[in-house]
């Protein structure tokens, strides 16, 4: 899943936020790195990426995408389906979405002195095109995979992948809304298991 899905995850913590958006920042061992909490979404995070890509709806998905762009077919349905958490959002949750957006982003800005340098980088861009609600549209969702493309070091064709969004939006969106009430309850499960081992 891609950064909204994690942290629609999370428990309405700053350290579970973080943490749940750490995973795709802090790599190997954070045990000596951060508070117990703050691996805890880490590892929340971590856990929500290996159920979702063994998933057979993500697995569909996946299939889907023309096979020019077929080794991002990962990167591409996290943020496809990403688009349709967004877009709906309110099945979900009773915070409006730029509320929601708003609130990380200030936890971010308050919690700088923890991050790491590449998530410090983006925070000021997620602020100023409110990064997390302009998913909702298909400009936003265009606009992530021309970042996501530009910080792969390879030669890629990742920033053509609006046009498996388009050719397959009904089922993928079909895909995200057989998908996610699962992961949820995949989710609420593992975040609650107290004595759960931590990396």
């Amino acid at each position: 899943m891609n950064y909204l899905a994690h942290l629609f995850l999370a428990k309405d913590t700053p350290e579970s936020l973080i943490g749940n958006l750490l995973g795709d920042f802090a790599k190997g061992s954070v045990k000596f790195l951060y508070t117990e909490e703050i691996r805890k979404g880490i590892e929340l995070h971590r856990s929500v990426d290996t159920y979702t890509d063994s998933h057979p709806i993500f697995r569909a998905s996946k299939r889907l995408i023309a096979q020019p762009r077929r080794k991002f077919s990962g990167i591409l349905v996290d943020v496809f389906y990403d688009h349709f958490l967004a877009r709906h959002w309110s099945e979900y949750s009773d915070v409006a979405l730029e509320a929601f957006s708003s609130h990380v982003y200030k936890i971010l800005v308050d919690n700088q002195a923890i991050l790491p340098t590449s998530l410090l980088q983006i925070i000021p861009m997620m602020k100023a095109y409110d990064l997390l609600a302009s998913y909702q549209e298909i400009g936003g969702i265009d606009n992530a995979l021309r970042r996501i493309a530009t910080r792969i070091r390879w030669q890629n064709n990742l920033a053509d992948g609006i046009e498996d969004l388009i050719a397959n939006y009904q089922q993928l969106e079909a895909d995200f809304c057989a998908f996610f009430p699962e992961l949820i309850d995949y989710a609420q499960t593992y975040c609650y298991q107290a004595d759960r081992p931590l990396a």
